[in-house]
């Protein structure tokens, strides 16, 4: 079992208040990341650049999260987690708001590979706050509440800028994220307890990080994510060519999707606290069902869209679980790995996404439910192959020094 560091911290609303800032904060972080996706046709005629150069913003971020996240969070292992968390939002906010002030491209891209990294950086000190506030038994469902942040930029956050985007233009919708982020920071700033940093270094702690049943899972997590993002970069054409379904529909079946990832996020949670290893085996079978329903019944709208909304559910399931593992599996390295799932998971979905936009040029929108299916069944395998993984009989370095601390400043 994952034994973060223990406090004091009144149970019930006293940590329930602290995962709330944190699941703002993912909140604002996600509805960044996806906001330019959103716009991007009036990014490029506001700045003068044409799409598919515009589409570097997207990139960007992706890179900042995937290579700068891991780099922040190694040096800032050692401390207190709430300057962290409260700081990078802090410049996360400035990051988002500048390129509305600076509406010059090359700046644009720049701030979005920092933001990038930025997220990274909380996302991981995040999760990290998150473990340290609950009992051990719920530290699944704290990692959800975190997750969940992302789940609900999906299905809110995104909408909401893009509207703002048509009436007030996209500098508006960068400027009403930015607002959000330094909402987010007063919270934080009111609500967050000292935790206490790692006590290994970023060099005393590489050889349990990049341990092979670490690296496994992280191979694990690239793949998991590879499937959905084999699909959901493409869900419209399947539901408009291969479902059948159009019109005021499509958009109830997106809110709908949008809904499912929510749900599974807590669920996921839930799943990760019973058994993470266990968890994953059966949501990697259930993306390999689910694919396999759509690509058979893909004539049939009913049965397609019920099965688009459980592959929803079972992708967004697997984080909880993933993060616990990874983290669990690296024991005293913890601290280290805990922005490395989601950097995978980035480098999943590209991977996936580009796959399967080669396999929708080559043969249309079936051959794209076929490569979520064909990723998912090696998901599958490397859950299987891994679930029997334990961690590291080392003790961990968190001395009851160190605990007195937390428990010290939670108490005050």
């Amino acid at each position: 079992m994952l034994t973060p560091p223990r406090t004091n911290l009144r149970r019930g609303r006293s940590s329930g208040v602290v995962l709330a800032g944190l699941l703002l904060g993912t909140f604002v972080t996600g509805s960044a990341e996806l906001l330019t996706a959103g716009l991007l046709t009036q990014i490029s005629s506001g700045l003068g650049v044409s799409v598919p150069a515009a589409g570097a913003l997207f990139s960007a971020y992706a890179l900042g999260l995937a290579l700068g996240g891991p780099l922040l969070t190694a040096a800032t292992i050692r401390l207190d987690r709430r300057p962290v968390l409260v700081g990078s939002m802090a410049l996360f906010a400035i990051m988002v708001l500048a390129p509305a002030a600076l509406p010059h491209f090359g700046w644009f891209v720049a701030t979005r590979l920092v933001a990038g990294a930025l997220q990274g950086l909380f996302l991981a000190a995040a999760f990290t706050t998150a473990t340290a506030v609950v009992s051990p038994e719920r530290v699944g469902r704290a990692l959800a509440v975190v997750i969940a942040g992302f789940s609900i930029s999906t299905v809110l956050g995104l909408p909401l800028g893009v509207l703002v985007g048509s009436v007030l233009g996209w500098r508006g919708a960068l400027l009403m994220v930015g607002v959000l982020a330094i909402l987010a920071t007063g919270l934080l700033v009111a609500v967050i307890p000292g935790v206490p940093g790692s006590r290994v270094s970023a060099t005393s702690g590489l050889r349990h990080a990049l341990a092979r049943r670490v690296l496994a899972m992280l191979a694990l997590s690239l793949t998991l994510f590879a499937a959905p993002g084999a699909v959901m970069g493409y869900l419209l054409p399947l539901l408009e060519h291969v479902t059948g379904v159009s019109g005021p529909l499509v958009s109830a079946i997106l809110v709908a999707y949008g809904v499912a990832n929510v749900a599974g996020s807590f669920l996921g949670g839930r799943l990760a606290d019973t058994n993470a290893a266990r968890a994953l085996v059966l949501v990697t079978l259930g993306l390999v069902t689910s694919s396999a329903v759509l690509f058979l019944a893909r004539a049939q709208p009913l049965l397609a869209v019920a099965a688009i909304i459980a592959w929803a559910v079972f992708a967004s399931s697997a984080p909880a679980s993933v993060q616990y593992r990874s983290v669990s599996l690296a024991g005293p390295a913890g601290g280290l790995v805990t922005s490395l799932p989601a950097s995978a998971a980035s480098a999943g979905i590209a991977l996936g996404s580009t796959a399967s936009g080669a396999a929708f040029t080559v043969a249309g929108p079936p051959a794209v439910i076929l490569t979520g299916m064909v990723i998912a069944l090696g998901a599958l395998a490397l859950a299987v192959a891994t679930r029997r993984l334990q961690p590291p009989t080392d003790p961990t370095p968190q001395t009851s020094s160190t605990r007195a601390e937390t428990e010290s400043v939670l108490a005050a």
